[in-house]
């Protein structure tokens, strides 16, 4: 009967474990498959088309290029190798400044055939228009949109999803954004994350420890919300005051949340493994003359050093992927930051904030899958040199 049992035991194991990494495989794959598919969106919105006169020497223009234009950055041809000519920009809502109501018709039936002789008619033209209004015979000339290319991710610097005619993700800015924040958060965490731990293993008496080990681990059931919440009442208006800084909402204070957010983590991880530091080491090491503190520094950390480096990754981890505290104190700015002291956003605050509000299918939605996708990369690669460091350490 007891063998019986222990088979049923195992086969319960056997089958979980193999539906938690079905489940886990199936999870990657869905999120690779919604990130691979942004380079195959046009960067145009979708359903438009930017025309120029026909004869315009213009093939091509990125999404920069556009963004200058329409906000009249740049505003004559020959700063993108075209002719010396003004240029005027042309939106479907402008059409009224040149025709009446009469000439577009009741119905509006004549709105292509305006357009298309508005175009023909002006030599430094660049016309937003829905493809629907272009006519049979268009006499413009359509820009070569082409699609969402890799240095248009990783080598633009503006996060802009809803600029027209052609949104900017420079994912530049919410990268570095999650690496200041989640960096500046492990320097603060680990230091006071390892010298709990060492108080608690080495230093504390047993009734100390009963004490403050519940209390710790209670800390990692909070909500990420009530973290924000106390971010906001307390840390941002400090940060504000200390650094006399318009606003506090900064990468600094999203960093300081999540040092405290990941501190239970570490902490916790660390003492379990100093703990398991067999005695007789500690004994030898005290039999030799070494006082406590040469034998936590020189036996229990470096026996211990794997655990501690798991704690630490761990803790790294929920720093990395954190939502919600962050984005309620740390400005949810998507630009590029050259101080900690500055508004940022952080690529989880980006998903979370943006997700919903999104089309299924768009390349803002598909973006948003690929933000997934580097974020994955980025964990994956901790854990590979975690994992790296604590192989090494045992040979």
């Amino acid at each position: 009967m007891r063998k019986f049992l222990e088979k049923i035991i195992g086969s319960i194991f056997t089958i979980s474990g193999l539906a938690t990494s079905v489940v886990i495989i199936l999870v990657v794959i869905f999120l690779f498959s919604g990130g691979v598919n942004t380079f195959r969106s046009q960067t145009i919105e979708e359903g438009y088309v930017v025309a120029i006169h026909a004869s315009n020497p213009i093939e091509t223009l990125s999404p920069q290029d556009l963004k200058d234009i329409f906000d009249h950055e740049k505003t004559n041809w020959i700063a993108f190798s075209g002719q010396d000519e003004d240029i005027i920009v042309f939106r479907l809502n402008d059409i009224s400044n040149y025709f009446t109501d009469e000439e577009l018709g009741e119905n509006f039936e004549f709105v292509p055939d305006k357009i298309s002789q508005l175009i023909n008619e002006n030599r430094g033209i660049i016309a937003f228009i829905p493809k629907e209004y272009v006519s049979e015979n268009f006499s413009g000339k359509e820009i070569d949109s082409g699609n969402i290319t890799f240095s248009d991710l990783f080598g633009g610097k503006e996060w802009l999803p809803t600029a027209t005619p052609a949104p900017l993700f420079g994912l530049l800015p919410l990268i570095s954004g999650t690496l200041w924040v989640s960096f500046i958060a492990i320097l603060i965490a680990l230091p006071f994350g390892l010298s709990v731990s060492i108080f608690m293993s080495e230093v504390a008496n047993e009734k100390l420890r009963s004490i403050l080990k519940p209390v710790i681990e209670l800390l990692s059931g909070i909500p990420s919300v009530v973290y924000g919440f106390f971010g906001l009442v307390v840390v941002v208006p400090l940060v504000q005051q200390v650094f006399n800084l318009p606003v506090g909402e900064t990468g600094l204070t999203g960093s300081i949340i999540l040092a405290i957010m990941a501190l239970p983590t570490i902490i916790t991880v660390s003492e379990d493994a100093m703990r398991n530091c067999p005695r007789a080491m500690r004994e030898a090491s005290l039999s030799l003359g070494a006082n406590r503190w040469q034998t936590t520094y020189k036996i229990v950390i470096p026996y211990s050093i794997s655990g501690i480096t798991s704690g630490v990754v761990l803790g790294i981890g929920r720093a990395i992927g954190e939502t919600m505290a962050v984005l309620m104190v740390t400005g949810n700015s998507a630009v590029m930051v050259r101080s900690i002291l500055q508004p940022l956003r952080t690529i989880p605050a980006t998903i979370a904030a943006e997700l919903g509000e999104v089309s299924a299918g768009s390349a803002h939605y598909q973006i948003l899958f690929l933000l997934g996708i580097i974020l994955f990369f980025i964990t994956f690669f901790i854990n590979a040199c975690v994992e790296y460091v604590s192989a090494k350490n045992k040979m």
